[in-house]
């Protein structure tokens, strides 16, 4: 009778305490999700209530407030090089960096609350990090106008953070405060699971939730394997017991996807893009933005059950694969920089969606595109979801960078990379790269305009570097950063974002009057820029009838023209 009553008591006492953990999503009904405030707030009560919560206070943002980072482990253990060392696997939960997309806010409280009582069990080899709020800026700028065709919640946040920046294309470029402090919270975990937890834009279907994986031919290797044969058709089915129907992200933009679709490519410059150069396994969990608030946030909560399960049940195989992957890295000679879409491969999935039709617009009284709900239907469609290398670069044995690029430098040292200062001016046998042509996109994307399709031209050249100037070996567990970074045919390399672009500009000329004396001059101590010169002046009409293009000409292929001009600024070490 003692325990009857004793158990009760327990039951009794936890009930009540849970209550006082309720969020405003249950208060709701499922139909708010909480102002940052409240979110913060509810954090730092749980932080309290619970010696298996603790709530760090990280680097800054761009809204002015801290990034936080909630720790969950059922002993309470926030020292990560001792969690390393007790043999635990490390989920990272990123939130809000778009914060019109709450779903895994509330889920993210829901799962924490739960598991501090006792509803669920947290298996003692698994510790979250969640970050409540990634994107506060735009969280803070709530109003029932945002994403005005998602389906709840009745307020929500904004896309673009405090500088308007979208912060899933800031992860290389960094030009966020977020960013910086994400990369520092990255690396201080060394994350094995990755979790980006979104809301999909597109096409209307039946299934609550879709995944995007980080693409398994570009995540590669032995992790890559894993995760197409074994970690992402585990959570499909994991999910299906849940009583969900998961399939992969629909990148069907503009089209309806009854004829199946390709995979997203998630690039550096996202969440998952960029956790992969870091070999961890990664994941953008995107509902479907046409359900219901409350359906959402429950599949959002069963997907983040599934990830703590499949990585509890395979710790030390996720573990052994992310070893060998940081081993092998370090040794390997080639890494590929660009993939193209195979479509002669393809997985059949199960995809269930609506009949969709156009009928007269209401607005334009043009056709418009429509989906009948009244007529669902099933059907196996092909989901192309393999990618071939297309181009591939050898690793050199160190980079070498003037210590002028400070800003680049700044962000290799953000992101922990291996690097050393020239004890003293040398000169050093490096190869070269000149910009020979490329594309620079005509309109801004997130403060830039990238660059493209750009054409090298490679030499090998003895040049002086001085004392102070960055030495990179290239025998480190940051390899595929570095080469996707620094290689400026990459598609999301600091080249491509433009960190270089002041190279491709030329900063000296010369006075046609005062020039033509010293060009003469030339000409005649080296013939075969002379005999150049005729063969130009022979086949080029335009050019002939030019004095100052002459002059230029002689200009550029003297040795008074800059050294400088279009000559790519990070050398490599290559013997």
């Amino acid at each position: 009778m003692r325990k009857y009553f004793f158990l009760l008591f327990v039951l009794s006492y936890n009930f009540l305490w849970g209550q006082s953990f309720l969020t405003k999503f249950e208060q709701s009904g499922g139909k708010e999700s909480p102002a940052y405030s409240e979110i913060i707030d509810w954090w730092q009560k749980l932080d309290q209530g619970s010696g298996k919560v603790k709530m760090l206070t990280m680097g800054p943002s761009d809204a002015g407030f801290p990034l936080h980072l909630v720790i969950v482990s059922n002993n309470g253990d926030y020292n990560f090089t001792q969690i390393r060392k007790n043999n635990k696997r490390i989920i990272l939960i990123n939130n809000g960096i778009h914060p019109g997309e709450p779903d895994g806010i509330d889920a993210s409280m829901l799962l924490a609350r739960d598991i501090v009582t006792n509803k669920i069990k947290l298996p003692d080899n698994i510790v979250l990090a969640i970050i409540p709020v990634y994107n506060i800026g735009g969280c803070l700028n709530r109003s029932a106008n945002n994403r005005i065709d998602q389906n709840g919640p009745t307020e929500k946040g904004f896309r673009g953070n405090s500088q308007n920046l979208d912060l899933n294309r800031d992860f290389i470029k960094s030009d966020s405060k977020e960013a910086r402090s994400f990369a520092e919270i990255f690396h201080l975990l060394d994350p094995d699971v990755f979790i980006d937890n979104h809301v999909s834009d597109g096409a209307d279907y039946q299934h609550v939730m879709t995944l995007l994986t980080s693409q398994h031919n570009k995540l590669g290797g032995v992790m890559g394997e894993f995760m197409n044969k074994e970690f992402e058709p585990a959570l499909f089915s994991l999910m299906n017991k849940k009583g969900y129907d998961l399939v992969p992200y629909v990148n069907a933009f503009g089209d309806t996807p009854e004829t199946g679709w390709s995979e997203y490519w998630d690039s550096p410059r996202y969440s998952s893009g960029y956790a992969t150069l870091w070999h961890t396994f990664a994941f953008v969990p995107e509902t479907h933005m046409l359900k219901p608030y409350d359906q959402r946030v429950k599949a959002t909560y069963a997907l983040m059950q599934c990830f703590i399960d499949f990585t509890s049940t395979n710790s030390e195989e996720i573990k052994n694969l992310r070893n060998q992957t940081k081993q092998s890295v370090k040794s390997e000679t080639e890494f590929p920089i660009s993939w193209a879409l195979d479509r002669s491969q393809s997985t059949m999935i199960t995809f269930k969606g609506y009949t969709s039709g156009h009928k007269p617009s209401e607005v334009s009284g043009l056709p418009r595109l429509f989906y009948d709900r009244s007529k669902p239907f099933e059907k196996q469609v092909p989901f192309y979801n393999y990618y071939k290398t297309q181009k591939t670069v050898q690793k050199p044995i160190a980079y070498i960078i003037p210590q002028g690029w400070w800003k680049v430098i700044d962000l290799l040292k953000l992101n922990k990379v291996n690097m050393q200062q020239l004890k003293k001016d040398s000169t050093i046998e490096v190869e070269v790269y000149h910009i020979d042509d490329y594309k620079t996109a005509p309109r801004q994307y997130e403060m830039h305009h990238g660059n493209s399709e750009v054409k090298l031209n490679t030499s090998l050249q003895k040049m002086k570097f001085r004392q102070g100037d960055y030495y990179i070996p290239m025998n480190q567990e940051a390899n595929r950063f570095l080469i996707e970074t620094l290689e400026p045919q990459a598609e999301d390399s600091y080249f491509a974002w433009n960190f270089f672009d002041a190279v491709l500009g030329q900063k000296e000329g010369f006075s046609g009057y005062s020039f033509e004396d010293i060009a003469a001059g030339y000409l005649k101590t080296d013939p075969a820029l002379q005999q150049k010169l005729i063969q130009r002046k022979a086949t080029d009409t335009s050019f002939a009838k030019s004095a100052n293009a002459q002059l230029n000409f002689v200009f550029q292929n003297s040795p008074y023209f800059e050294s400088n001009y279009s000559r790519y600024p990070v050398y490599k070490v290559i013997k």
